[in-house]
């Protein structure tokens, strides 16, 4: 079983009110609200919280950096798209980001397609996509590692470059850490050789078990040139007082969301990539897989991590969740709607028994 287990959360960041059935307030997206909620996970032992990006959601990294500002502990998962972001500007933002608050920042790349025109981007193939991401990686590393670097690739390119303020080692965390999801053939070629962190969505334990033993494979193939890759969970955790009230609750949702196809859920389905339709083909298997995860919120609208849900009492979640450690899961991100009230009601209930075990 893998040690230390991180917990982190999900602040949406999405302009609209009701994301995923969270509260429709005026103020959902105000900087007060958010920091209520980056205050909340402080207090109630969440490590920090993913911030979702795209275009037409509020900038990332800026919402990132005022939360960071108005906290002591909370570390912000910042996820941002090589190709809106220059490797050296991107790496000095962060480096920054990373001084001012002790070493909270996390970063998480995304490469799914996006409305790319609208901020003036364009990019080919799949193969072209994943190889800027590879070299956008390579190269941001290179920039918060070492000195006066001079780079020439196929995508990106810099000359005598030095990033101030330099990134402080602290123990073995030697730079942020690199997130990175997707599950194409490209994609894990891409996580095997230069991600800190795979995420994988919510799939039963045998596909997250067949991917993990691919990934080390790959790694070794591909002669990866750096530590160990590390291997997250991204997944909705409906939790109640019962198993019978969480099911109840979670059937209720489903209905919720077949009434009124899927509206607030996909904001993944702009484009499917590989990883999302696995998870949508899950329900064609079984409504419930494994032992509590609840594949139906695929078929009427679930999209991301908002497709498959462990449902069920803290017990019957955090027993789940344990299984995906014992696969080798040592980061865990997690979340359900109301956003606030589940950072609590999940803190006080769900972590003290992943923590126990």
């Amino acid at each position: 079983m893998s040690s230390n287990p991180e917990f982190l959360w999900y602040i949406p960041n999405a302009v609209k009110a009701g994301h995923r059935g969270d509260s429709a307030t005026a103020d959902h997206n105000s900087l007060e609200t958010l920091t209520s909620h980056a205050r909340a996970l402080e207090e109630h032992g969440w490590k920090g919280a993913l911030i979702g990006t795209g275009w037409g959601r509020p900038d990332t990294f800026t919402l990132a950096t005022a939360l960071a500002a108005r906290t002591t502990t909370f570390e912000p998962l910042i996820a941002i798209r090589p190709g809106y972001w220059r490797p050296a500007n991107f790496a000095s933002a962060a480096a920054s980001l990373d001084h001012l608050t002790g070493g909270r920042v996390r970063i998480n790349i995304v490469s799914g397609k996006d409305n790319l025109a609208a901020y003036g981007d364009s990019e080919g193939d799949q193969a072209h996509r994943y190889g800027r991401t590879k070299e956008f990686m390579r190269l941001v590393r290179k920039l918060w590692t070492e000195e006066n670097i001079t780079y020439a690739g196929e995508h990106f390119g810099v000359r005598e470059s030095t990033v101030v303020p330099r990134i402080q080692a602290r123990g073995e965390r030697r730079h942020p850490k690199f997130y990175f999801g997707g599950a194409s053939e490209a994609a894990e070629r891409v996580s095997a050789t230069e991600a800190d962190v795979q995420l994988f969505w919510g799939e039963p334990l045998d596909g997250v078990r067949e991917r993990i033993e691919r990934l080390k494979k790959l790694s070794r193939d591909l002669d990866r040139d750096l530590p160990p890759l590390q291997f997250g969970l991204r997944i909705t955790t409906l939790v109640r007082d019962t198993t019978e009230v969480a099911w109840a609750d979670a059937e209720a949702k489903v209905a919720e969301m077949a009434n009124n196809s899927g509206a607030g859920w996909h904001d993944h389905h702009r484009a499917v990539a590989v990883g999302q339709q696995r998870l949508l083909d899950l329900h064609q298997r079984s409504e419930v897989l494994d032992d509590n995860l609840y594949t139906t919120p695929g078929k009427f609208g679930g999209g991301g991590a908002g497709t498959t849900w462990l449902v069920g009492s803290a017990a019957d979640v955090a027993r789940s969740l344990r299984k995906y450690r014992e696969l080798g899961i040592s980061h865990f991100v997690l979340s359900d709607t109301p956003y606030l009230s589940e950072i609590k009601r999940q803190g006080a209930q769900l972590l003290p028994l992943l923590r126990a075990a």
